[in-house]
């Protein structure tokens, strides 16, 4: 348990298989090192951040679905499943959606926004937009 409450755009939170909830910092090198932190296959990783640029970068999990869920601002999210593109609009009366697994996925930007990610992150891929 945390000894005291944290900003979760610092400090993620694994939720386990087993029904822990773990803080994880957010380092320097917190994304270079997802790749090797296995102790983060199972379960969910919870994170929240604020974003004013498009993603760089497509993003994949083979393993599991991820919820996306805007706090505020607009975003839109272009899908890709290897036959077809499409585009869901996340507004504040329409705020939440499921990425399925399988499905490429990255973030446009209409206006600033804060995001939150539930995400099964075993096996997560990136690719260049």
């Amino acid at each position: 348990m945390p000894a005291s409450p944290f900003c979760l755009e610092k400090t993620y939170v694994h939720l386990t298989a087993e029904g822990g909830a773990t803080p994880i910092p957010v380092t320097p090198d917190f994304w270079a090192s997802l790749a090797t932190r296995y102790d983060l296959d199972e379960g969910f990783l919870v994170t929240r951040m604020l974003m004013t640029e498009d993603w760089p970068h497509w993003e994949m999990h083979p393993e599991g679905e991820e919820v996306v869920i805007l706090l505020s601002g607009a975003l839109d999210l272009l899908l890709d499943d290897g036959t077809r593109e499409w585009t869901v609009e996340l507004r504040p009366e329409t705020n939440t959606w499921i990425n399925p697994r399988g499905v490429w996925h990255r973030g446009l930007v209409r206006e600033p926004s804060e995001v939150m990610f539930i995400t099964a992150g075993r096996g997560t891929q990136h690719r260049a937009a």
